[in-house]
């Protein structure tokens, strides 16, 4: 994996457009029965048609419902839902989106009990300002909160690395920007808790610290402990207080963990001479940590406390049927662990483990697919795959198996996937 990670910070990458959108009619590819989710009727109306376009897009990546928009002039210019005519049209539920003064009205309705279910106004900037497109996710975030009691992602970012560069993309493939200077290389991006930094390796000629930049300010301040040899594969606890990195020098690579909220307190958590320690992840509660370590040959999951005591393999090793681990991450709820895996005749995929079982389940089988990490609502995750001929990332439900491609252009590597933003 340390190898692996070195590959990345000096292979080659395609430049990439980050002015285009990504193209309508290639970016969702379904996976599951037509009728199994509900059907969710965005209703026309003058006026506000990239907000409608917006919410039904992240309305329909949350894969919670099938999306549709009625014909131009189908009760278009009536503030009434005609809820006869919508439940003929298979619709569950019906949203409006209207301008006011302040910006847009969104109301919500039940079609099966013909009454509205919430409603919320919201001040919306200019469609070409720079905060248009975040503020109408969350109005997505807050109408899936509505229905399903659980918030959307659609307000949430995903870092990556293309060409040595950490770039950050939202959610739906929009926004695409790169965040670290031209002319440094850059590893594995880790996003805080708060979704407002970013840590990263800040590769420098087979030497690096590992940085935390402010995305507001463009302010980087260094890791304590850092200041020497290689360090790697951040991972925040969940608290953003604290920073657990692989350290790489004479000694193997060994996982440390440094107090970035006051700027001190190195500590070493494992002690593997001749063996390789990495890619720490947190347990929601802060309490465990899962790694990759080399001690028992080949490298596998572990997990141990977040002091660095009774670690044990949490993945077995199946002699015969897959080879090397890699790249775990805890899942938002605490409840499962996703990592890719070599697998014999199959190249390397992606597998989740549920914690409290350890029964392990096979997500992906076509092409390369590696390096996945969680989105906040725990049931998708972005990942890398080669499946479209070159290294891009890709989004999957993990409950229907429906997958979408996010980025475009360029090599994309490891991915981290933001909590969501604070407010404003």
């Amino acid at each position: 994996m340390v190898g692996a990670l070195l590959a990345a910070a000096a292979a080659p990458a395609a430049a990439q457009d980050t002015t285009a959108a990504p193209p309508e009619g290639v970016r969702v590819v379904l996976r599951y029965t037509p009728g199994e989710r509900p059907v969710l009727i965005v209703v026309p109306g003058p006026g506000l048609d990239s907000a409608r376009a917006i919410l039904r897009r992240d309305l329909d990546q949350s894969d919670r419902f099938e999306t549709v928009v009625t014909p131009e002039g189908t009760a278009a210019a009536s503030v009434e839902v005609n809820y006869p005519l919508y439940r003929q049209l298979g619709g569950a539920f019906a949203l409006q989106a209207s301008g006011t003064p302040r910006g847009m009205l969104v109301r919500l309705h039940d079609l099966r009990a013909e009454r509205a279910l919430n409603e919320m106004e919201v001040a919306l900037p200019a469609p070409d300002a720079a905060g248009y497109r975040l503020a109408v996710h969350r109005v997505s975030d807050e109408v899936l909160r509505w229905i399903t009691g659980t918030p959307g992602f659609a307000s949430t970012r995903v870092a990556y690395v293309v060409e040595g560069r950490v770039r950050v993309v939202d959610a739906d493939g929009f926004g695409d920007v790169p965040v670290t200077p031209d002319g440094r290389r850059a590893l594995s991006p880790a996003w805080s808790p708060d979704g407002l930094r970013l840590a990263y390796t800040d590769f420098r000629e087979g030497r690096g610290p590992v940085l935390v930049r402010d995305l507001a300010t463009g302010q980087e301040q260094q890791v304590p402990g850092t200041g020497d040899a290689l360090n790697i594969t951040p991972g925040w606890t969940p608290d953003g207080r604290t920073i657990a990195f692989a350290k790489v020098d004479e000694g193997g690579t060994n996982i440390w963990t440094a107090n970035v909220a006051e700027q001190c307190c190195a500590t070493r958590l494992t002690v593997g001479r001749f063996a390789d320690n990495l890619s720490p992840t947190y347990a929601p509660d802060g309490r465990r940590l899962a790694f990759i370590s080399t001690r028992a040959g080949s490298p596998q999951v572990y997990v141990m406390a977040a002091d660095g005591t009774d670690p044990e393999v949490l993945v077995p090793f199946d002699f015969g049927a897959t080879g090397e681990s890699n790249a775990p991450e805890w899942s938002p709820d605490g409840g499962s662990i996703i990592f890719h895996r070599d697998v014999r005749d199959g190249g390397r995929q992606l597998f989740v483990m549920d914690v409290a079982s350890r029964r392990l389940k096979q997500l992906t089988s076509a092409g390369r697919n590696e390096d996945a990490a969680w989105a906040p609502d725990g049931r998708h995750i972005v990942f890398v795959s080669d499946r479209s001929g070159r290294r891009q990332l890709w989004v999957l439900d993990v409950e229907s198996g429906r997958i979408r491609q996010l980025t475009f252009g360029g090599n994309a590597r490891l991915p981290s996937w933001s909590r969501r933003p604070a407010a404003p």
